[in-house]
Parts: C-alpha cells; sequence; structure tokens
C-alpha cells in the first residue's frame, strides 16, 4: 500500500548477515534481513544492506511520495550483497553413473513450487512443437544453471548437443559448450506424500560438497501490492529466481520489478540466471491474465487489444504508472528478458545498460523472448546500451509511439532489432547494428538517422491487426489502424553488407541489405497525397492498397548494400567492413570501420523534428517527450555534428580508410 505521508525523520536503516531482525537496525546493531527494513521503511529512508547473501523475497510495504522523498534500498559503499531466489541443496544422495537424488518436502517451497509449475502462457512455443513441458525450477551448479531432461530416463542418459537453432530465422548455432549439455536435471512433484524428488546428472562432481543450488522463490524484490511508488534499489546482485513466462497478456513479473507503479530507479545491479525475466515493468493479471492459452476461445490479437482498455480503467496514464529510470545494470543469462514489460514501460528511460545471453539456452522457446521486450512503450527512451549475444536484441511491439531508440550497440545476436505493429511516430538514430540480421521492420511511422547498419534488413505489413495509436503523449486511445507499410524515413544511415553473411533458406520474407525493401513505394509525400487526390472520393478499402511513402535520402550503401530506387544524394561504393572487439564481461567495446574517401568525405544533413514531418496516421511530430522539438546534433559518443561535415552513420566524423572508436558500458 502506499503511505499515505512522508516521514519527517530520514531514517538509514542497515542489514547484514550478522545481524538480528530484533535489533535496532542501526550500524552497529543491523537488521538480519531486507524483508525486514522493507515492512517498516517509510518515504524518505534509506535501507543500506551490506556484503552478504540474502536469501529471501523482498516485499516492500510503502512507497515514497515523490522523487525528493523515495525510500532507497542500496548497498553499502564498495560492498556487493546478493539477493537470491534460491536455496542451496546438500542431502544429495548417490545413484551410479554421475546421478544423485535430493527429495525436499513441498512446505520449503510455500504456495510457489517451481518444480510443480510448467513454462506456459501465450505466445508460448515448443522448441520442436511437440508437447514438452519445462518447469520454471531450475538447479545450480557452481552458479551455472542445468538443463531440464525430457523425462526421467534421460536423466541417466541425456543426449549430447552440439548445435542450437533460432526458431525464428532457421539459423543454426553452435553450442559453445556442448559437454555442459549432458548435465541435466529432471522433478517429480507427490502431492500424496507433500515431497519433491529432484534428480540431477553431475557426471563426477559431488554436489554436497559443491555449491548447488536450486530455485525456490519467484522473485527477488517485487511488490505484492500495485501503486508501491518511488523506490530506488542500487548495487545489487540478484539471481536465481523462478519467474513466470510473461508475455503481454499475462501477469507479468520478474526477478526484480515495481507491479504497475510509478518512479522507481533500478540502477547498478548485477542481475543473472532469472527463469524467464530479470527486470519486469509491465502489467498484471488484473488486465488478463493468458486467456487465449487458458481458453482457446479468443485470439491472443483480441485479448491484447482487452488488456490495453482494462488497463486504461485501471489507471494506466502518465502519473500513474510507469516513469521508470533503469540504468547502469549489467544483466545476464536469463531464459526470457533481461527488461520486460507490457504499458508498464512507458514514459520510462532504459539506458547504459549491459544486456547479454538472453534466451540462448532455448530450453523453451516463444514470441516473446529479446533482451528487451516492450509493448506500449509510450514516449519510452532506450539509450546508451549494449545488447548482445541475444537471440533477438531489443523488440518493442505494439503502440511504439513517442519512443526514441539512441546511441545503442547490438552485436553478435540471432536478430538486433523488431519494430512491429506499429504506427509511430518512433526515431532510431546513432545506433550500431552488427548482427547478421539488423532490422525487422513490421511497422510504420518509423524515423531511421544517422545508424550503422552491418546486417540485413526485413521489411513487411500487416494488415490482420488493427491495433491502437494515442493522443500525443499520453496513453489515451486516438484510434486504431492496421500496419500499410511504409511511411518511414531513412536520413544519413551507412550500409555495409558483411562478407561472411548467412542467409536461411527457404525464406519468406527476403533479407536485404539497405532500404531496397522499400523500391515500388511512393518517394515523397507529395507524390502519396497527389495519388489519393486522383482517385477522388475513397475509403479504407482502397486506401488500405495504397503503398505510403518512404522518404529516403543521404544514406551510404557499401560492399553490396543496395538502395531505394530513385533515392537521391546517394553514395554507392565497393569496399566497408565493420569490426567489433571486447570480451562479453568487459567494460569496452571497439568498434573499427573502413569506410572509402566517397563516404568520409560526403557530408550528412543534421535532422530536426521540422526535417521529419509527421506519420500518415498518427499526426504527431517525431518530438521528445515533453513536446519540444529533436535535433540530433550529437552523434553515438555525444561528439558535436557539424553541419557543414557530419558523416553518414552514428559517429560524426569519419576518414578514409581505418576508424577506431571506444564505447564504455555498465560493469
Amino acid at each position: 500500500m502506499q503511505s499515505a505521508s512522508p516521514n519527517p525523520h530520514r531514517t538509514h536503516y542497515h542489514v547484514a548477515p550478522t545481524g538480528h531482525d530484533h535489533w535496532p537496525g542501526d550500524e552497529t546493531h543491523p537488521f538480519r534481513t531486507i524483508s525486514h527494513a522493507a515492512r517498516i521503511a517509510m518515504p524518505g529512508d534509506e535501507v543500506i544492506v551490506h556484503a552478504g547473501e540474502y536469501r529471501e523475497q523482498v516485499d516492500p510495504r510503502n512507497g515514497g511520495t515523490g522523487p525528493s522523498n523515495r525510500i532507497v534500498y542500496r548497498a553499502a559503499y564498495g560492498e556487493r550483497p546478493v539477493i537470491k531466489g534460491s536455496e542451496r541443496i546438500s542431502s544429495w544422495v548417490p545413484e551410479g553413473s554421475g546421478v544423485w537424488s535430493a527429495t525436499l518436502p513441498n512446505t520449503m517451497f510455500g504456495s510457489f513450487n517451481p518444480y510443480a509449475r510448467a513454462v506456459e502462457g501465450d505466445w508460448l512455443m515448443d522448441p520442436d512443437f511437440r508437447v514438452r513441458q519445462r518447469h520454471l525450477g531450475a538447479v545450480y551448479l557452481n552458479g551455472r544453471a542445468l538443463y531440464e531432461a525430457d523425462d526421467a530416463d534421460h536423466v541417466s542418459t541425456p543426449q549430447r548437443r552440439t548445435e542450437t537453432i533460432d526458431y525464428a530465422t532457421g539459423l543454426t548455432e553452435p553450442i559453445a559448450d556442448p559437454d555442459w549439455t549432458t548435465y541435466v536435471w529432471y522433478a517429480t512433484v507427490d502431492d500424496e506424500t507433500g515431497t519433491t524428488t529432484i534428480r540431477a546428472n553431475f557426471h563426477d562432481t559431488d554436489p554436497n560438497t559443491t555449491l548447488t543450488e536450486i530455485n525456490v522463490r519467484e522473485s527477488c524484490f517485487w511488490p505484492s501490492q500495485t501503486n508501491v511508488n518511488w523506490i530506488t534499489v542500487r548495487g545489487f546482485e540478484m539471481a536465481q529466481a523462478a519467474g513466470r513466462w510473461s508475455p503481454p497478456t499475462g501477469d507479468q513479473r520478474g526477478m526484480i520489478g515495481p507491479n504497475w507503479s510509478h518512479g522507481w530507479i533500478i540502477e547498478n545491479n548485477l542481475l543473472h540466471d532469472a527463469k524467464c525475466s530479470a527486470i519486469c515493468l509491465g502489467k498484471t493479471a488484473a488486465t488478463g491474465d493468458n486467456e487465449r492459452y487458458r481458453s482457446n476461445l479468443r485470439s491472443g490479437y483480441q485479448c491484447q487489444m482487452e488488456a490495453v482498455f482494462r488497463a486504461l480503467r485501471l489507471g494506466w496514464r502518465k502519473g500513474i504508472v510507469g516513469s521508470h529510470i533503469v540504468r547502469g545494470n549489467v544483466i545476464r543469462d536469463c531464459g526470457q528478458n533481461g527488461v520486460v514489460g507490457h504499458m508498464g514501460a512507458a514514459f520510462s528511460v532504459i539506458e547504459h545498460n549491459d544486456i547479454a545471453r538472453i534466451g540462448i539456452l532455448r530450453e523453451f522457446f516463444g514470441w516473446e523472448i529479446a533482451g528487451i521486450k516492450l509493448h506500449a512503450g509510450v514516449d519510452a527512451t532506450v539509450r546508451g546500451n549494449r545488447i548482445h549475444e541475444c537471440t533477438l536484441g531489443m523488440w518493442s511491439d505494439w503502440q511504439t509511439q513517442g519512443m526514441r531508440i539512441t546511441g545503442n550497440v547490438f552485436h553478435d545476436n540471432t536478430r538486433d532489432l523488431m519494430i512491429e505493429i506499429s504506427h509511430g511516430p518512433y526515431l532510431v538514430d546513432n545506433n550500431v547494428f552488427a548482427s547478421p540480421l539488423a532490422l525487422i521492420n513490421a511497422s510504420q511511422g518509423g524515423a531511421y538517422v544517422n545508424n550503422l547498419f552491418a546486417g540485413a534488413v526485413q521489411r513487411y505489413d500487416d494488415l490482420t491487426r488493427s491495433t491502437p495509436y494515442h493522443f500525443p503523449h499520453t496513453t489515451d486511445v486516438a484510434g486504431t489502424a492496421c500496419v500499410y507499410g511504409g511511411d518511414d524515413r531513412w536520413i544519413g544511415n551507412l550500409f555495409i553488407k558483411p562478407d561472411d553473411i548467412r542467409v536461411p533458406k527457404p525464406n519468406p520474407t527476403p533479407w536485404l541489405f539497405g532500404t531496397a525493401s522499400y523500391n515500388g513505394l511512393p518517394s515523397s509525400e507529395e507524390e502519396y497525397t497527389d495519388t489519393v487526390a486522383a482517385l477522388g472520393p475513397c475509403d479504407e478499402e482502397t486506401l488500405r492498397d495504397l503503398p505510403q511513402p518512404a522518404i529516403v535520402h543521404h544514406n551510404a550503401y557499401l560492399n553490396g548494400a543496395q538502395p531505394m530506387a530513385g533515392e537521391r544524394d546517394t553514395i554507392i561504393a565497393d569496399g566497408g567492413t565493420v569490426t567489433l572487439t571486447g570480451e562479453p564481461d568487459s567494460v569496452d567495446l571497439t568498434i573499427t570501420l573502413n569506410v572509402p574517401g566517397t563516404v568520409a568525405n560526403r557530408t550528412a544533413p543534421v535532422i530536426a523534428t521540422a526535417d521529419l514531418g509527421m506519420p500518415r496516421i498518427v499526426q504527431e511530430p517525431f518530438e521528445s517527450p515533453d513536446g519540444l522539438p529533436i535535433t540530433i546534433d550529437t552523434d553515438v559518443q555525444g561528439a558535436d555534428r557539424n553541419p557543414e561535415h557530419s558523416a553518414m552513420g552514428p559517429f560524426a566524423t569519419l576518414h578514409s580508410g581505418r576508424n577506431e572508436f571506444t564505447l564504455t558500458f555498465a560493469h
């Protein structure tokens, strides 16, 4: 519940593994659990947590009353407390051939037994399209998750896997450590005896003398009530939570999140090994909970549409829900998302995070997996993040309106960015896209300015789903429309086709390099409006089949990348390479570009709101969330763009030959 009034006396509560919850909670007499502090902390208070391990699910009872009167949960300076959703198990019994078993009382799980709960819900699909359940539980050996076996027999005879497949593209990827795929577990829950038995193949390792943990709790930091506002969580490590599958029609939960609240700051944390999602900024069951999966009477599309209107009745608007800040976090090894959220991420800022290895175990597959997966991220800003080694880097789905995706680096993902079923305006600028499939554009009303695309671009229309759009800078729905395709702007981008690209075959939507997918569309708004005028009075059935314009100019295409036919002020040149160096868990990333002089010596215009017009359906300018104009006069490093010589792509200056740039991310 939300506290009614601020605390007149700021209190600093301390928590340490050596403490006791009956103590007063000062620095010399700290509490033992964060949960105890969370029950009594009031607006303005600070909960300082010292190094150590905290196996608990923190449920903050109160929130702050405003940005200057928060409740702050932070790590003690120079220390890294760890909150885990798991428990250590040291009662394993050997069965032979590397297999051990542990029989545990169901009471240790309380009302939530992750080994009795399947990964299930809307838009979840089995990897091999057979009935094969996976569960929310997991077993960890020295912090590394084991694979869940198909059945009890496969624990004794696990099958070694050498490659995995991305079911969205059909591309296969080699597994870095095939031997680890034979470290497996399987659980049986017996309600009659009130026990859960876990069998696991640890090979030559004794799990009783090695750190062996199992999932027990659904979250690490999650309020059980909604509207617990103005909370800061800073400097923690959180791991091994058994969070549920979180589609946009479900009761979305993560290892940490605000649970339909306002004004949270989640910063400078290390978050890893969430079964599904690390940070959740999403919706609750009150707006619908997997009705398509549960009843199969209505389509998921219809259920998702209903969720939007239910949320509006429950207070989905600025100042009530959203406006969070997620920054400086390192997020690793989660099954579904690094950050997820339907509607609850509106008006939020997600910046300077390092997100990697999301969904790569591929134990389960569905259409909601990405490093960042947002639905209805109205006026959200995603900037300065490094997203890599994921099945999909970022996926912005439905109602991508007023969003700005700027200054991010995507690399070594199977796919980098997908924008789906949205009408804009949204702005994608100063990003590096360096994975095989750089962009899937199933939307309209976007502006792509000063980006580097070192991968393929897919584009398609969708006339089957009419989705909402909003009055500017609000969540109020102004109407619904299908995605007719086009109505995009591409200015000042640098396209470089890689030499060793792998394109899946057969492939119904072509992988093209450059803007050639816009061939055949009108090249100006005037051409489109003249065509409409010539048709005379007409309605939806006519406009639906009329191609919308694509405004494409001042782009550079290297090494075989192709422009839109008839594009003006373009450069087409031979050569051009992109190289990225930096370890997965390092701080710095170096980007090396080789460009010919024809690119280095060419100037792209500095683009501002007035240059981009307005998307046809929404009729809202490309502007900042506060309604002010935008000028893209700096590059990905923050360097000024000189209007008289601004390079194409995300770096303001280029010279012929080798250019090296080093970017620093969260650590």
